[in-house]
């Protein structure tokens, strides 16, 4: 488990960057068959993109955002439709896998996921007492003094 940081930090992250939220609902526990498909292909997906560079993948960091959903920072929507549209890796393959099964099912096992493009200083980040933590981990973590002090300077007075 990742150190403490006993003081006040915030995130800083160099250029625009997309974040994505994913996630899966069981809607129907006893049809294991068609989730945990769905369930086991986000780890492998994960790991596919962890054992490679970010400067390649695009992928800057994830975290579990609690049973089901996971956040992904990535540097762009370019890489994050490359990777999902690619044959040769993970997703693809699980997604038309995914499709097939829920065909005259969809109201078995819920996706959903949410991208939002994040426009350079346009977010705003602090952390007191954790260890580097979702953007934090994904970009750079400074102390929150000075300019970093205040919500609204953090993103840049607006």
């Amino acid at each position: 488990m990742a150190d403490v940081i006993d003081r006040r930090m915030s995130a800083r992250i160099e250029g625009d960057f997309v974040l994505f939220l994913i996630g899966i609902r069981i809607n129907k526990p006893l049809k294991v068959h068609k989730w945990l498909p769905a369930v086991l292909a986000m780890p492998r997906m994960l790991a596919e993109l962890q054992a490679r560079p970010p400067d390649e993948t695009g992928l800057l960091g994830t975290m579990s955002a609690g049973l089901g959903t996971v956040v992904q920072y990535w540097r762009s929507f370019d890489h994050l439709e490359r990777y999902a549209r690619d044959p040769d890796r993970a997703h693809y393959p699980a997604w038309i896998d995914f499709n097939r099964r829920m065909k005259g099912s969809r109201g078995d096992v819920g996706i959903w996921h949410e991208t939002y493009l994040v426009r350079a200083g346009a977010y705003e980040t602090v952390y007191s007492g954790m260890p580097p933590h979702g953007l934090g981990r994904a970009g750079q973590l400074a102390e929150a003094v000075g300019r970093r002090s205040e919500a609204r300077s953090r993103l840049g007075g607006a």
